[in-house]
């Protein structure tokens, strides 16, 4: 391991410590009274106190020193004297250990009492100072100038994500963001739970993956010698409980799916799913509006929330529109009663790229994506879904060929979906054979049947309505964050390989995350380092994407910061950065 000059003068740090005697990693527990946020609120003179966190900035001076400690509360300064911190003529502590041997970056524990300073500036004196773990290695100096301005910002998306621990360090506001996702996490299970509904635990590992269409990982277990699948989505668990006895049962699921990454998409994600016995999707829609309001109350102590340039409303009752109406509102095509034929003649003359795999019920979904979500901003429930594209939810009660599920919309994306759930055995195989037809002919999204789930039915499940919503989405909007990977902690990256066979050389990142891109994405960038700096529109026509597709691509080059758009007199323009 190849060490900077400051890893190695820290180094060198702790190992004069250690010939002074001084423990720089002590096992004993350091009882502390205030935090820095505390302290700034409720400020008492003279007030004795216990401190610990990481010292973030120093002035050295002759006799005495001001210190900033950073806890995970906020920032306090600190005034450190050599005759109130040694115990010595010689002033050790204070000339060697804090002067010498402390680095920003290091934990350390104070003891001291609340004064101003002349200035005014709230602080402690410190009486007592104690070092609590040695950083070996040294942060980013992010640096506010007086006029509040920012310097040398730890801002760099891929160093951030991969390294979080410095990220929440150095960056405040990001800690705040993870703090919120918590605040809305708590909220709903305080809203289900205050509801007499339990919160349960189903199986991550399982032999099917069922319960959506998506494409599931594939492990093998061992002693068992078997395939087994990482959750897709929880729902036919979650209804067998129905079956069981349960009248309300809700799960906040890590779910896995193998599909692409982008802006919204990771292939880990946390979806909270509920369902209750005796309800509609009627009732279930009352249910989501005041669910939400109730969480962005939480979350920002309001029912409105920023997301880009929008400003959304959560407070309930939201707009509603039938799939069909909506389609027919934005297209003028009407979906009712036509072939699937039909549709995909309709889909390829609005421009949409099909293809033989896709069946009536992916056709109508390709052009809903690509010619309706963008159209709804605020909160918008999108209702009565083709059958086709709903193999779990049960028939309409009065349309012939729809069925009783809605998909919650805003900013364009879908942040929620619901069902009157399917409980006719009979009718449930038989959607699930029709999905058994769509693999066989190459769609590899399309559900597995699930024979154990029909048998559970077969028992007898109660009118029952079900919801899904996507947690991290759902933050994202509540925290005005455009990309999936700010309210991750740890979101998934291409690891960096610490060895390579001979021959074979590290990849930058700018070629790491090249490999990451999709196809489509890759294309155009291939398409722009060849043009160069070029108008956006024929760049869009060169690539020969659909609209959906060409959407897609372009944003995730611009969230990886491989390209830039630009606004002229003259229009976009779009270059690689």
């Amino acid at each position: 391991m190849q060490l900077s000059e400051q890893e190695i003068i820290r180094r060198e740090k702790l190992a004069q410590l250690q010939m002074l005697g001084i423990d720089a990693y002590p096992a004993a527990e350091f009882k502390t009274t205030s935090t820095a946020e505390e302290i700034l609120k409720n400020f008492e003179d003279g007030k004795p106190v216990k401190l610990a966190g990481r010292m973030m900035s120093v002035r050295l001076m002759g006799k005495a020193s001001f210190a900033e400690l950073q806890d995970s509360t906020g920032r306090i300064q600190l005034y450190i004297a050599r005759d109130s911190i040694s115990n010595d003529e010689q002033g050790t502590e204070y000339n060697v250990l804090f002067k010498k041997l402390l680095d920003i970056g290091d934990f350390i524990g104070i003891e001291g009492h609340q004064f101003k300073t002349k200035v005014g500036e709230i602080s402690v004196h410190v009486t007592k100072l104690s070092l609590l773990s040695k950083a070996l290695r040294p942060l980013p100096v992010v640096k506010t100038d007086d006029e509040g301005k920012v310097h040398d910002a730890f801002t760099d998306p891929e160093a951030r994500y991969r390294m979080r621990y410095v990220d929440l360090v150095v960056n405040p506001h990001v800690k705040e963001i993870f703090i919120k996702r918590t605040k809305m996490f708590n909220a709903m299970r305080e809203y289900f739970n205050e509801k007499g509904y339990i919160e349960v635990e189903t199986p991550i590992l399982q032999p099917i993956p069922g319960g959506a269409a998506a494409r599931p990982f594939v492990t093998h277990h061992n002693a068992l010698d078997i395939p087994l699948y990482l959750r897709i989505a929880n729902e036919l668990y979650l209804k067998r409980l129905i079956v069981g006895g349960f009248d309300g049962v809700y799960e906040f699921s890590k779910n896995f799916r193998n599909e692409g990454m982008d802006r919204t998409h990771n292939p880990e994600f946390t979806a909270m799913e509920i369902y209750v016995a005796y309800k509609d999707y009627n009732w279930m829609m009352n249910f989501t509006e005041k669910l939400l309001e109730h969480c962005a109350i939480a979350v920002n102590g309001s029912t409105k929330s920023t997301f880009g340039e929008h400003e959304i409303e959560w407070k309930a009752p939201y707009p509603r529109i039938s799939m069909r109406d909506a389609i027919l509102k934005y297209t003028r095509f009407d979906i009712k009663g036509k072939s699937e034929e039909e549709i995909r003649q309709a889909a390829i003359s609005m421009g949409i790229e099909v293809d033989d795999t896709m069946g009536k019920g992916k056709l109508i979904d390709e052009i809903f994506g690509e010619k309706c979500e963008g159209n709804f901003i605020q909160p918008t429930f999108i209702t009565d879904y083709p059958i086709e594209m709903s193999p779990l939810t049960k028939k309409h009660r009065s349309e012939e060929g729809l069925t009783e599920r809605f998909e919650l919309m805003v900013c364009g994306k879908e942040i929620a979906n619901a069902y009157s759930e399917l409980n006719d055995p009979i009718d449930q195989r038989e959607r699930f054979e029709e999905q058994l037809k769509l693999s066989e002919k190459g769609d590899d999204e399309a559900m597995f049947i699930d024979q154990d789930f029909l048998r559970a039915l077969e028992y007898g499940m109660p009118p029952t309505s079900g919801l899904g919503i996507g947690m991290d989405r759902l933050v994202m909007f509540l925290t005005d964050q455009q990309s999936i990977q700010e309210v991750l902690f740890f979101p998934q990256m291409r690891p960096i390989p610490t060895h390579l066979p001979k021959g074979e050389e590290f990849l930058s990142p700018f070629e790491e995350i090249k490999e990451t891109l999709s196809d489509d994405a890759k294309a155009v960038l291939e398409l722009l380092n060849k043009t160069g700096k070029t108008d956006l529109n024929n760049l869009k026509n060169q690539s020969g994407l659909s609209g959906k597709k060409w959407d897609k691509a372009i944003k995730e080059l611009t969230a990886n910061k491989l390209v830039k758009v630009e606004k002229t007199e003259e229009g976009l323009f779009v270059e690689v950065v």
